[in-house]
């Protein structure tokens, strides 16, 4: 029993690594972004996201900005971009710091 959940353990975290360092070079530059109108917040905790361009393998699409309730106070949302690597562009996620 000790001997499956340590393997399942390993595989995870061999997974999860790997996962983490994989990245889509595009090498078409994204355009820019689109000037949303943001709706009234749904409450006075939410924070905007803005939207962003997603490469879908072909083209990029617009993914709309939303409202979102930080995970705990005091974070901010530091918005995702699109970043010039040799080769093309890579997309580096937002996150909340």
């Amino acid at each position: 029993m000790k001997r499956k959940m340590i393997l399942t353990l390993a595989a995870a975290a061999l997974l999860s690594t790997t996962a983490a360092f994989a990245q889509v070079v595009v090498r078409v530059a994204p355009p820019p972004p689109i000037v949303e109108r943001r709706p009234i917040a749904p409450g006075p905790r939410y924070v905007w996201v803005d939207g962003y361009h997603r490469w879908d393998g072909h083209r990029y699409i617009w993914v709309g900005g939303r409202w979102a309730v930080p995970p705990r106070p005091g974070v901010i949302w530091v918005p995702g971009h699109w970043d010039s690597r040799p080769g093309g562009y890579v997309w580096v996620p937002g996150h909340w710091r």
